[in-house]
């Protein structure tokens, strides 16, 4: 069988602000944190506006190094409308630069991985469509907080 194509489409850039880390600790699971998220903003063709504070990224570090991310929380678009966003994904870098990372270091866009799943909720608008997407993101750690180029998967 013929292999299906996967076709993206770029929706937004996506730019989070996140207050320093609770830290939770050592796990039978990994090492917890918690990074409150503060606020931030999106943009892109048609899409746009702020990250309404109060989500949150629940961090967990295996022993393998690689950081499991899971995080919830709010958009609010420019015309008004609420979309929740979650998302889950994988972190993983070299011991080095995972150190750096960890240390609220910058670090080389490309020096390690960042990738993240997206699922949209929202109610009647004109961004109801994002119910109905998944969306996939590529994403870099700056020390003010995680950027992604997010993509819907077509």
């Amino acid at each position: 069988m013929e292999r299906m194509a996967l076709n993206s489409d770029y929706l937004f850039r996506l730019e989070l602000d996140v207050a320093a880390p609770q830290v939770i600790g050592a796990g039978p699971i990994g090492d917890r944190r918690i990074g409150v998220i503060t606020g931030g903003r999106f943009l892109g063709p048609g899409l746009a506006g702020k990250v309404l504070p109060g989500g949150a990224d629940w961090l967990l570090t295996a022993s393998d190094g690689g950081t499991r991310l899971d995080v919830r929380l709010v958009l609010q678009a420019a015309d008004g409308q609420v979309i929740g966003l979650t998302y889950q994904g994988i972190r993983h870098a070299p011991p080095e630069i995972a150190a750096r990372i960890a240390a609220g270091e910058e670090v080389e866009p490309g020096s390690y991985y960042m990738r993240v799943a997206m699922r949209f909720e929202t109610g009647p608008g004109p961004h109801e469509w994002l119910n109905r997407v998944l969306a996939v993101a590529v994403g870099h750690r700056f020390p003010k907080g995680p950027v992604y180029d997010v993509y819907a998967v077509l």
